[in-house]
């Protein structure tokens, strides 16, 4: 007995962080102006997307001590960016990455509560932790906490967010006005938390939202990070799209699920993925392959090197080999704020693989960082496309995928308008929305659902 198709989850980042973005190409339009954000979230919701995503960057990274732009420099505040898409947005999910290393638990709680108001139960939040002081001397404390620890204090945060939630349990307003009555208990949103990171009290001013909670996402990698996604999320972002790696990352997080009492379901895996369309597959492939160089610049190949190297290589030509001194083995490192930098923790053996790479394939700098770097998920027609999302899909690689365009704002609009279509006509996809909160668009529980599903047990 074949077991039934699996529904795909798709979502829709607003590109503008690392050197996907190609806002070079003349079809690409502000990465700020409110227009921009407004014509990419009409879209996902025309495609019927479960929701927009908004990554957060707190800190412009350096090179050398100087901002370079192989990011679009600036990203407005994501819950302003948020609130004012619920405006013109009537279905679609409005998911938005918050710190938990630099904010505080009331602050968070009452700014998602309130847009989960605004939005009609629309408000996802993914909660991350900052790895690097660097982005700390924003703030007042700076990188109070080492490595180790911001997955303690996010945990707690959470928990804290949560009990503020919960605070209010949604039939205290009575605005009863023959009597005058507005609340059936003057004690509504009371709470108390004493922890190692948190000691607050008080009363949670924003009453019990459509959601009860936000939607909660988390994008660890790492072993801890896994099992705070196991423990707490209702979805985990994941870097796997590829099917054996992605079924591995797979099975290992829904198979940490049963610990905490919850079943597979509850906890959806969606990848990151790019993607390229063509009339054919091979056109999408040579599109795929313009972007990609459009994508590394010369000065962009140099620069990704120098996250390797942790030297200045501005003198090299990217056009040439690379270059035969070694990476320079130091804490303070010449890119600040740069993710990679964690990734390459032997650099003076990658450098020696990436030489061996070079030398076999005649590669120049460029070309390296062009045949090493992430290329597109999904390339080829609509049709291949569709077919390749919907497989990965069935053979549990993830439960759906969050686009990321290349251009901006109109980079999805061809997958709306041809991938989607193919689709719903395979039955994976809804034809309308079926429900008015993400949690419904997510097939998730209402978190007062689940307390009494532990009730009745």
């Amino acid at each position: 007995m074949s077991k039934p198709l699996k529904q795909i989850h798709l979502a829709a980042h607003f590109p503008g962080v690392n050197n996907t973005t190609v806002w070079s190409d003349p079809a690409a339009g502000s990465h700020i102006e409110f227009s921009s954000f407004a014509h990419f979230a009409k879209t996902a919701e025309r495609a019927r997307f479960d929701f927009l995503f908004l990554a957060e960057g707190l800190r412009l990274r350096e090179q050398g001590g100087k901002i370079y732009d192989l990011d679009v420099v600036g990203r407005p505040d994501t819950f302003t960016v948020l609130a004012a898409l619920a405006a013109v947005t009537d279905h679609l999910g409005l998911t938005g990455t918050i710190n938990s290393t630099f904010n505080e638990p009331y602050e968070v709680a009452r700014q998602f509560a309130s847009l989960d108001h605004l939005s009609g139960g629309r408000a996802a939040w993914n909660v991350v932790t900052s790895w690097d002081a660097f982005t700390g001397e924003n703030f007042r404390r700076g990188g109070f906490l080492p490595q180790d620890e911001r997955y303690s204090r996010a945990k707690e945060f959470l928990a804290t967010a949560n009990e503020l939630f919960d605070s209010w349990h949604g039939d205290e307003i009575l605005a009863d006005q023959a009597t005058g009555t507005f609340l059936s208990d003057a004690r509504a949103g009371s709470f108390v938390h004493k922890g190692a990171q948190f000691d607050i009290h008080g009363q949670f001013n924003v009453p019990r939202s459509p959601q009860g909670r936000p939607v909660i996402f988390q994008a660890g990698e790492s072993d801890e990070g896994r099992e705070f996604a196991a423990s707490a999320a209702d979805a985990i972002f994941s870097r796997y799209a590829t099917l054996d790696a992605g079924q591995a990352f797979y099975t290992d997080v829904k198979s940490r699920l049963a610990k905490y009492g919850r079943r597979p379901d509850e906890l959806l895996i969606l990848p990151a993925a790019s993607f390229v369309l063509g009339d054919t597959d091979a056109e999408a492939e040579e599109i795929a392959h313009q972007v990609r160089r459009q994508q590394v610049s010369g000065a962009t190949a140099l620069k990704h090197l120098e996250f390797v190297w942790n030297r200045d290589l501005s003198s090299y030509d990217p056009e040439g080999p690379l270059p035969d001194v070694d990476p320079l083995v130091s804490e303070d490192h010449i890119s600040r704020g740069r993710a990679q930098v964690r990734m390459y923790r032997d650099p003076v053996a990658i450098a020696r693989e990436w030489r061996e790479l070079a030398e076999a394939n005649k590669w120049s700098i460029r070309d390296l960082v062009i045949n090493t770097g992430n290329r597109q998920t999904f390339v080829g027609s609509p049709a291949t496309v569709a077919r390749t999302i919907n497989d990965f899909v069935q053979a549990d690689v993830s439960d759906g995928f969050i686009l990321v365009p290349h251009i901006t704002p109109g980079g999805l609009d061809a997958f709306a308008d041809t991938v989607v279509p193919l689709l719903q006509e395979q039955g994976v996809f809804r034809t309308e929305y079926e429900g008015t909160t993400l949690r419904d668009h997510l097939g998730l529980a209402h978190p007062d659902e689940k307390r009494s599903e532990r009730v009745a047990s």
